[in-house]
């Protein structure tokens, strides 16, 4: 009998242990689900990782933000991404043509634009204070073809009638910041880089920014969107519309946006 008592009392106690071990693995789960996943260009990670931790210690739902050259985060993103964001609106949209069935288009939403300026060296030797400047002698510049400026140079250029002249002193082309970043810091001989002046504010340490003035400057859009997908269906949305608040827009306008 006392035999019959310690094995019940063991099967018991192995039922209990499991039933805990269950439920560690289903929170376990949870806390996974509970993550926002979010990825995108790096033009924008600036203030929207910012406001990830904000939102992180405001709300104990943690955001993880995964941001640069599509390539690289594009396969996990098909897996597990939550918030999809574009450089602008035309990136997002061609992000959309070129991997369908992956962005809520219900969802898509536009957070706030900003403006293109000119980034020079520090010191500014060229002494380069306009778009008509860009067309001088000398002049090395470089050109994102792609990654959201698609095309910005030459909408800046062609309201003035500068396309041939600034043309002829682009000396490089490449397709993401991230690549001409790098020419940037290892090449001093790129003079100028006509992008958005929020760059200027993550690589304060190696350019100047020229802005334009209020007549001939050009805004884009920054995008965002939930994913079709995503497991999680309060967060993102929850996260979505913390960015579109008066305080993450504050945020937003000291990292150069409008």
């Amino acid at each position: 009998m006392k035999k019959t008592v310690i094995f019940v009392g063991l099967i018991s106690f192995m039922l209990v242990l499991l039933g805990f071990s269950a439920a560690m693995d289903s929170n376990r789960g949870q806390a996974a689900d509970d993550v926002v996943k979010i990825y995108g260009p790096g033009g924008p990670l600036g203030p929207i990782k910012e406001l990830a931790e904000q939102f992180t210690n405001e709300t104990g739902i943690k955001v993880e933000v995964t941001a640069g050259p599509e390539a690289k985060w594009i396969d996990q993103a098909k897996q597990d991404a939550d918030i999809i964001y574009g450089g602008s609106e035309y990136m997002l949209t061609d992000f959309m043509l070129r991997h369908p069935g992956i962005i809520n288009e219900k969802t898509r939403t536009e957070l706030y634009p900003r403006a293109a300026g000119i980034l020079v060296r520090k010191g500014n030797p060229k002494k380069i204070q306009s778009l008509e400047d860009l067309t001088k002698n000398g002049v090395n510049i470089v050109d994102v073809n792609g990654a959201g400026q698609l095309g910005l140079w030459e909408d800046l250029a062609g309201r003035k009638g500068l396309i041939s002249g600034i043309s002829s002193n682009i000396v490089i082309s490449v397709k993401s910041s991230a690549e001409a970043i790098d020419l940037w810091k290892t090449n001093s001989k790129y003079d100028a880089w006509i992008t958005y002046e929020s760059w200027h504010y993550r690589l304060s340490d190696v350019t100047e920014l020229v802005q334009l003035p209020d007549e001939d400057k050009l805004y884009r859009g920054t995008p965002i969107s939930i994913t079709s997908n995503t497991n999680n269906k309060k967060e993102p949305k929850q996260f979505i519309d913390y960015l579109k608040s008066d305080v993450s827009h504050q945020v937003f306008q000291k990292w150069g946006w409008k």
